[in-house]
């Protein structure tokens, strides 16, 4: 999406002080009555409508990007004795729709298409009292409505529809918004601090005082506002997440030279007799854990999937944990191999499997998990070969702190990860030997540091930037 000229941006910042403060002083002071319902709503009847075919796909944030419920809300008005037709009313807003915006707050900012009207493609910057921006894109235009869809940055994921119909009592207009949070910093703002959602309350019921306004009429039994709320479950979540591309470039060039963390570790195993991998070895051992996601901690990471879908192409939905926040992650396992390679005259028996990121990742690259069984001494090893980059999916807060502290996080994770997995392939073949496990509650649930002689991690290249 064009970005604003930054004289615009600081103009719109400058604003934020003085609009803050008359929002928050007509939001106390305003008579229009309202009429609130919350209810729990479901993903059959509140679901937002599919895309038209037509709708570019690129940037779009919809509700499979966010991040909590999904919430479905109508704000309806009726104008008595309105000048405008519902057809004359909104082609006024089509063309202009900041006329009905409560400036001293929001301003809709168009950057791309023509003045002065509105086509399926345009584009808008929702700018807000507040240090964040609203990118819509228009994914559907008729003679009485016209639908957004949120981009990314956007606070929310989802959908909003504005539309007009004439009645014998008078005009009806309706706001219609099928959106879930965008990340879970917007979540908060939303449910816990409720500061977004009266902000949101004020934004919309002003809109359209506004247009009773321009159609000349006036406002008749205040302002409806209804809000379903659909709790997205396990199996929906991860459906989602089968729809979403890969969020980079695979086939393009992946090097510290452009910007990539570029990540090359190695945990040593039991070693095996020389040759191939012996059955109940820890080769196999390494594998199976490896098939199951068990190496990685469920303290940091859980991986929802199905386990009836085939190991290759499968998606992944990721949960990160950072803090005591949670984010939400999806990957797709790109392929699945078991070869021989020669490294530096060796032979070596590799099985691995590799997942790439997908939109609304935190990150974008690709992570490779691989057992080598050097066939000549009969050395196991667990590689993790990785390229990342930071993501900008997100909004711009989560993206601050992932800049700030998502390398270092990311790197701990690696390192556990591979003393993790030493230790479950050695649990295992004691426990196959059986041999006794003979260990304390703390033994259980102590994490040792990892020792530099079982741990070889070299670090290929780190730029900074968008690392």
């Amino acid at each position: 999406m064009p970005g604003l000229p930054l004289s615009r941006r600081l103009a719109t910042a400058a604003r934020w002080p003085v609009g803050i403060g008359l929002t928050s002083w007509r939001y106390m002071w305003r008579t229009t009555p309202f009429h609130r319902a919350e209810r729990d709503g479901s993903a059959t009847q509140d679901s937002p409508p599919p895309l038209p075919d037509e709708a570019e796909r690129d940037e779009v944030q919809g509700p499979e990007h966010g991040y909590g419920p999904l919430f479905h809300r109508r704000y309806r008005v009726l104008v008595r004795d309105p000048r405008l037709s519902a057809r004359e009313l909104m082609s006024q807003l089509q063309g202009d729709p900041d006329q009905a915006s409560p400036r001293e707050f929001a301003t809709f900012i168009k950057v791309r298409g023509e003045k002065g009207q509105m086509a399926v493609g345009d584009e808008f910057v929702v700018r807000m009292a507040g240090p964040w921006d609203g990118p819509v894109r228009v994914i559907d235009v008729g003679d009485t409505s016209f639908r957004l869809v949120t981009l990314d940055r956007h606070l929310e994921a989802g959908q909003i529809e504005f539309s007009a119909e004439d009645g014998e009592d008078g005009l009806r207009f309706l706001i219609e918004s099928w959106a879930r949070s965008a990340d879970l910093f917007a979540d908060v703002l939303y449910q816990h601090l409720r500061m977004a959602k009266e902000i949101q309350l004020h934004m919309w019921t002003s809109f359209l005082e506004r247009v009773a306004k321009i159609a000349g009429g006036r406002v008749n039994g205040g302002i409806s506002i209804d809000t379903r709320r659909v709790e997205m479950a396990a199996d929906q979540r991860l459906d989602h997440v089968r729809r979403l591309p890969v969020n980079f470039d695979p086939a393009g060039e992946h090097s510290a030279a452009g910007g990539w963390n570029v990540d090359d570790l190695c945990q040593s195993l039991p070693p095996e007799p020389p040759g191939e991998p012996v059955e109940g070895g820890s080769w196999e051992i390494a594998r199976r854990l490896m098939r199951g996601y068990e190496f990685a901690d469920p303290s940091i990471v859980r991986a929802m999937y199905d386990p009836e879908e085939p190991l290759e192409d499968r998606t992944m939905l990721l949960q990160l944990r950072f803090y005591g926040l949670r984010f939400r992650a999806g990957v797709r396992v790109s392929s699945v191999y078991d070869e021989q390679r020669t490294e530096k005259g060796r032979a070596a028996r590799v099985w691995g499997w590799a997942y790439r990121t997908l939109q609304g990742h935190l990150e974008m690259g690709q992570m490779d998990w691989q057992v080598w069984k050097w066939l000549d001494t009969g050395e196991v090893e667990f590689r993790i070969q990785a390229y990342s980059k930071r993501s900008r999916d997100r909004g711009p807060l989560v993206r601050l702190g992932f800049r700030l502290f998502g390398r270092r996080e990311q790197l701990a994770f690696l390192h556990m990860t591979l003393e993790r997995m030493g230790r479950l392939t050695e649990t295992a073949l004691r426990e196959g030997a059986g041999e006794p496990l003979h260990r304390t509650a703390e033994e259980l649930t102590a994490r040792p540091a990892i020792s530099t002689k079982r741990v070889h991690s070299r670090l290929i290249g780190y730029a900074g930037g968008e690392s």
